[in-house]
């Protein structure tokens, strides 16, 4: 199964998430099988960026966000 889900950069203390469609076997930092943008939680302004029709071609192909990646997928529209 393909999910929606972010995998962790940065380094320690200083996290950076990009939004990724993987397989859900795969570990959180493994191959991806497309990058669709980023979460920065430390940023004031425009924490996140997301490729909405990329993310939306994958939806209808079948994959399925996580929870984490649902919210921030909120946060943007509302």
């Amino acid at each position: 199964m393909v999910v929606v889900r972010l995998t962790r950069l940065g380094r320690k203390k200083r996290a950076f998430f990009r939004i990724v469609c993987m397989d859900s076997r795969k570990k959180r930092d493994g191959s991806a099988l497309d990058i669709l943008g980023y979460y920065d939680p430390l940023k004031s302004e425009d924490k996140v960026k997301l490729d909405t029709e990329r993310y939306n071609t994958w939806i209808q192909k079948g994959a399925k966000p996580t929870m984490a990646v649902e919210n921030l997928v909120k946060t943007l529209k509302g």
